[in-house]
């Protein structure tokens, strides 16, 4: 199982939008759908799902945030033919952002925001080039502009099993955001791989709770590690969330965190839920006694 497992935030659409989705891609299914009950948000959908063999997550839990392109899933493909095909498959509804085109970086890519909001990059690749499907890539705009490079070293230096794979900068006078340096790097965590750039040009979004990165954590002391790690705006701690000093959302949690939310008894899963609900770091020992009723 990945250590990372990217997390999205929906109004009313995580069901309807995760099973779009893994009927894109081969090696895709739905993993389990449950209902958290009684929260300040009502009655959430809550949905794991896995596309092109990875593992993601997602909620339906009211209109408070909204997806937008400063963090997207990078799609890589060795067939032209699928490409396009997955291509208009996100285009209905959807809202081209860079045309589907032969680009000097790429000789097929295309930049889109599906009708659920979410952003994709598809890009064609040379057969035997493509080391990973679906890449987390990260666009730092606005305050957080210039700091892709700075985030990246962070998040490696935070994980173990972590290196920079490439980095290329911006050339003085390529683009107009003077803060922005890195045009493109790559980065492994635990043989999951990440992308960043810095955008070359002013934006109107930024990086919110709409996706967020939860991190399986093994027991109250990796949690205590991460939240420390990750945790830079206090006002953003609640239910196991926190948000760092490049304003990247995740969930720090258990690996089994939500075991009970899809197998135990109606009481069980409510003692759970209102327990997590009144606390910012998860106190893994006090959801247990939840659980039990204590």
């Amino acid at each position: 199982m990945s250590k990372i497992i990217p997390h999205l935030w929906y109004d009313t659409q995580a069901i309807q939008a995760a099973n779009f989705y893994v009927s894109l891609f081969e090696n895709s299914k739905i993993d389990g759908v449950t209902v958290i009950k009684d929260t300040p948000s009502g009655d959430c959908d809550f949905v794991y799902f896995t596309l092109a063999g990875q593992a993601f997550s997602a909620i339906s839990a009211g209109p408070y945030f909204k997806l937008n392109p400063s963090i997207s899933l990078t799609v890589a493909f060795d067939n032209e033919k699928e490409l396009r095909n997955i291509w208009d498959k996100l285009s209905e509804g959807g809202q081209p952002l860079m045309p589907l085109d032969a680009y000097p970086f790429c000789p097929l890519y295309g930049w889109i925001q599906d009708r659920f909001g979410l952003s994709w990059q598809l890009m064609l690749l040379r057969p035997g080039d493509i080391t990973q499907k679906i890449t987390i890539s990260f666009l730092f705009s606005q305050s957080h502009n210039g700091q892709s490079e700075e985030a990246a070293r962070y998040y490696m230096d935070t994980f173990t099993h972590s290196e920079m794979h490439m980095i290329q900068y911006y050339q003085p006078g390529e683009v107009k955001a003077k803060q922005a340096k890195v045009k493109y790097l790559n980065f492994n965590i635990n043989g999951q791989q990440f992308s960043a750039m810095d955008h070359g040009y002013e934006a109107d979004f930024d990086f919110n709770e709409a996706f967020s990165l939860m991190v399986l954590c093994k027991d109250q002391a990796e949690i205590d590690y991460f939240w420390e790690k990750l945790s830079h705006v206090p006002e953003a701690e609640q239910c196991g969330w926190c948000k760092d000093r490049f304003g990247v959302s995740w969930q720090v949690v258990s690996d089994d965190w939500d075991h009970v939310l899809f197998h135990g008894s109606e009481d069980e899963k409510k003692r759970v839920t209102d327990a997590f609900l009144e606390m910012k770091k998860f106190d893994l020992a006090q959801l247990e006694r939840a659980r039990r009723g204590e």
